[in-house]
């Protein structure tokens, strides 16, 4: 239909833009919504690798789903369960400290400690910035940050319960969805399409269950090294199972996340325990760092996703940036489905032409 008079191609066009922003509007006020599906599917298709291995070891699928979920259920309670108490009580003697602390820096130790360990560092300087800084507190101010933060807290909580539940049911009707989606191609590119499908499926699968055994690896070492190695040495180091629970959530965050949870770690060694503890620490993980980047990764991760690194450090980056540590855990694995589809789909039709 050809309209050729002005007000009306004017007034068509303006009600599309109007359509267009509503969509934006509507997806944007979703987006809470959507990120915790795309959690939830994300780990659901890192789940499905281990419930079809049952499959093939002669395992009903209803079975193996079951099996899959209690015993990803059972490792989470287990390891709330052994985690959480003696990390509470760590947190527990770590706040009795704050007292301790407090004097520490008012005699003199812990700067004199904290210029020890780093003689460049201008320990006077940023000890008096903090102090000024709390000397212009507004107790209203403070007040509505904790609020922000509690609710915060709850918010995530709330989103880590819907996301569970979201999994659950991604697993168990994963193949069901997924039939849904491949009926809604045309039945000539069906087949060249479940079978991109299936290999991108199986690319995430394999590469969440990669980054979760980095971080699993990464957090018993720390967690027997803290405890165990060091005070053999007499090189105490408290809280270690607080500090190997953030080394492991560290690890879970692709490219950044083992540097990050290293230079928490460090910097809590530094406060609580000063040198020589926090040099051993520091110098551990540095060369934990260079094993895990040339040993652990590739043997791991080598068979889940074949990115170039150039585009795995590119995807990070801008996964992070849109979507928060959501999306730097998604950008692998999806810039992995972009090439899939790049070198089966784009490649051939160019070399047709």
């Amino acid at each position: 239909m050809k309209i050729q008079n002005p007000f009306r191609l004017g007034l068509f066009g303006g009600l599309g833009v109007l359509v267009a922003v509503a969509i934006g509007a509507t997806v944007g006020s979703l987006a809470t919504v959507l990120t915790y599906v795309g959690a939830a599917l994300f780990l659901a298709l890192g789940l499905d690798p281990l419930v079809t291995w049952l499959e093939k070891h002669k395992f009903p699928r209803p079975l193996a789903i079951v099996t899959v979920l209690v015993a990803v259920l059972g490792v989470f309670v287990g390891l709330v369960f052994a985690i959480i108490p003696v990390i509470t009580e760590q947190v527990n003697k770590a706040i009795k400290t704050v007292p301790g602390l407090i004097n520490g820096f008012q005699d003199g130790t812990i700067p004199d400690n904290i210029q020890a360990a780093l003689p460049w560092l201008d320990v006077d300087g940023i000890i008096s910035s903090i102090l000024d800084a709390f000397k212009n507190f507004d107790v209203a101010t403070g007040f509505g940050g904790v609020l922000s933060v509690a609710g915060g807290i709850a918010t995530g909580v709330t989103g880590a319960v819907v996301v569970l539940i979201l999994t659950i049911y991604f697993v168990a009707s994963l193949t069901s969805l997924k039939r849904g989606l491949y009926q809604l191609v045309p039945a000539s590119r069906r087949p060249k399409f479940i079978d991109l499908a299936e290999q991108v499926a199986s690319a995430v699968g394999r590469y969440v269950i990669g980054q979760g055994s980095l971080a699993l690896v990464n957090g018993i070492l720390s967690f027997l090294v803290l405890t165990l190695v060091f005070p053999l040495f007499g090189l105490p180091v408290s809280y270690s199972a607080l500090l190997a629970f953030i080394a492991f959530l560290g690890s879970l965050i692709p490219l950044v996340g083992t540097i990050t949870g290293s230079a928490i770690i460090t910097l809590l060694v530094l406060v609580f325990n000063g040198p020589p503890s926090v040099i051993a620490v520091g110098i551990y993980y540095l060369v934990y760092m260079q094993v895990e980047a040339y040993v652990l990764n590739p043997r791991i991760m080598a068979s889940a996703v074949k990115v170039p690194g150039a585009i795995v450090v590119i995807a990070a980056l801008a996964g992070g940036t849109l979507l928060g540590i959501l999306g730097a855990l998604i950008a692998i694995p999806v810039a992995a489905a972009i090439l899939l589809v790049i070198n089966q789909v784009v490649v051939p039709r160019q070399n047709e032409l």
